[in-house]
């Protein structure tokens, strides 16, 4: 009797201590698994007014994000003017009309030339004994009178040309166009350069700079250099017209903006790599590394676009480090919706 009573002492106390531990396991566990959220940072947060993405190292290595710091850039003075890109079928056949009219005259001359000849030896031979009958004489200055009226129609015929030509399209390309072998000529037939027509603000007093700069539809800057002044305008533009010489191809009647350089004081601001600048909601953006795994994207002003990118004058600072490469997948960080974790017992955004 006396040794089952003991035996249920045992296995009580044995129960007692299992349910006590497993009681304090609970308890002691819960708290660690509730605390776990708390212990993640935000992937995304605001500090100091700005929207900051948090992007481990790791993760900036594996994606192969890079920056560059920001170096000062010399900014000249400039205006816009709008360009228009032109189309060349016209000046192509006019081309072709003048060639084949330049070979009419070259060979009306030399027919001229030859009758011309003839007559002069009929003429001796006549007037030297009557060696030729005069009915001959009259018909070789017959033919001669003949050739020299279609050498003078052939001649007018290319003037006209040429003045068409240089009437539509000014001097450098009128003078392309009648020198044999023109490099100018040659990129333009070939489809390796393109000409525009600039039209300068007639307000500012802007003179035609040999170089200018002009946007492209992917953003890239284009360079053009003077041809001549337009002898043609565009009718809804008020300003002086010019033709510039782009090494470029865009596409007949595309209307864009030319950067035109102004003589003044230039000015110190910051260059924004091309490759730094995002879009986003219709404006331009550049992400900027404030620590070893945090970047903030900041709008970047209505800048103007250089060789190689813009230059800002606000907002920037000399030094700081723009993503140029990884900055799409930082937006992309950035717009995610973020996971839901709070503390509160009854959080609104889990009312139902």
């Amino acid at each position: 009797m006396k040794y089952k009573i003991a035996l249920l002492l045992i296995a009580s106390a044995v129960l007692a201590t299992a349910g006590g531990g497993y009681i304090y396991y609970t308890m002691s566990a819960t708290p660690t698994a509730t605390s776990a959220p708390l212990a993640q940072a935000p992937r995304v947060h605001t500090l100091n007014g700005e929207t900051v993405v948090l992007v481990s190292i790791d993760v900036q290595r594996a994606s192969h994000m890079a920056v560059v710091p920001l170096t000062t850039s010399t900014l000249q003075p400039e205006t816009t003017a709008y360009t228009t890109v032109i189309d060349l079928q016209p000046l192509f056949d006019l081309h072709n009309r003048i060639v084949a009219a330049r070979s009419s005259r070259q060979s009306a001359r030399a027919q001229a030339d030859a009758s011309r000849a003839q007559y002069q030896r009929d003429y001796v031979l006549f007037h030297d004994n009557r060696n030729i009958s005069q009915k001959s004489l009259q018909d070789a200055r017959a033919v001669m009178l003949t050739d020299q009226a279609k050498q003078q129609a052939a001649e007018a015929a290319q003037n006209v040309l040429d003045a068409t030509l240089r009437q539509q399209f000014g001097t450098a390309l009128a003078n392309a166009s009648a020198a044999p072998g023109s490099d100018l000529l040659q990129r333009l037939m070939g489809g390796r350069s393109e000409v525009l027509l600039v039209t300068l603000p007639a307000k500012d007093g802007v003179s035609a700079p040999t170089q200018i700069s002009v946007d492209s539809p992917d953003g890239r800057l284009i360079a053009a250099h003077k041809l001549s002044a337009s002898p043609q305008s565009d009718p809804s533009i008020q300003g002086s017209p010019y033709f510039y010489a782009a090494d470029s191809i865009l596409p007949v009647g595309t209307r864009t903006t030319a950067h035109i350089p102004l003589k003044g004081k230039s000015r110190q601001g910051l260059l924004i790599p091309e490759s730094a600048v995002i879009w986003y909601g219709g404006q331009q953006w550049a992400y900027v590394k404030t620590a070893a795994d945090q970047f903030t994207r900041r709008y970047l002003p209505s800048a103007p676009a250089v060789d190689g990118g813009f230059v800002v004058t606000s907002g920037f600072r000399a030094g700081e480090e723009v993503v140029i490469r990884g900055a799409q997948l930082l937006l992309s960080e950035e717009l995610r919706p973020q996971d839901i974790a709070t503390q509160c017992k009854d959080p609104p955004e889990c009312d139902g």
